[in-house]
């Protein structure tokens, strides 16, 4: 490619200014280049809530983004991921005591399956037992949470910090608590993607009963 060919297709491409979800209240993310509106789709921005919020106390909070949407000039997103910073997690470690983790895969009231990392870190070093019961416990109450909330408010009350507190509420009557944190929240599928895992299911189902 000749230097006028380079210089040309350099000028074609178009700066888009990456837009946070209407519940960060469309905050500027960032801004990416493409010669085509079809190649910003798809793209990633990690950002921390720090940012957002213009308080580095939490920073130790990154927040992922993926574009969904591409305007003349604005490339507009979704949310994507939520997770601690492994220094902030190490901070919380504490020798003599029990970390306790959790996975809980949910749906939100609106269809979006969400996977959610709990985890509560004891004073004190607690038995199986007691592990299992705040393991339990946690479980529950994210469930309880995904139940009564669509995707925004779940993803809300994770980002805020309300799920973690009320988890810690419940939890340190069974042993006592220093802290309890959502580690990690992922999106794992949209309302149609979880739509077209059902209808595949159930046309699976239809086959084996037919063979039957």
């Amino acid at each position: 490619m000749s230097e006028r060919s380079v210089s040309r297709a350099k000028q074609e491409k178009r700066w888009y200014t990456i837009l946070a979800p209407e519940q960060f209240d469309r905050q500027e993310l960032g801004e990416t280049p493409a010669d085509e509106p079809e190649k910003v789709y798809g793209r990633t921005i990690v950002t921390t809530l720090g940012e957002l919020t213009n308080n580095a106390s939490e920073n130790n909070t990154k927040l992922t983004f993926k574009v969904t949407d591409v305007g003349s000039d604005s490339a507009y997103t979704e949310f994507v991921e939520h997770s601690l910073t492994r220094d902030y997690l190490r901070s919380l470690v504490r020798r003599g005591a029990s970390k306790v983790e959790a996975y809980v895969t949910v749906l939100t009231t609106d269809d979006y399956r969400v996977q959610i990392q709990p985890v509560a870190f004891t004073t004190k070093k607690a038995d199986a037992s007691q592990e299992k019961a705040i393991r339990e416990q946690m479980v529950a109450m994210i469930e309880e949470a995904a139940a009564e909330r669509d995707f925004e408010e779940l993803v809300d009350s994770v980002v805020e910090g309300r799920l973690s507190s009320a988890i810690y509420g419940e939890a340190k009557t069974i042993y006592p608590l220093r802290r309890v944190e959502i580690q990690k929240t992922t999106l794992e599928a949209r309302p149609e993607e979880v739509a077209e895992e059902e209808a595949t299911a159930v046309d699976v189902d239809e086959e084996d009963v037919a063979a039957e």
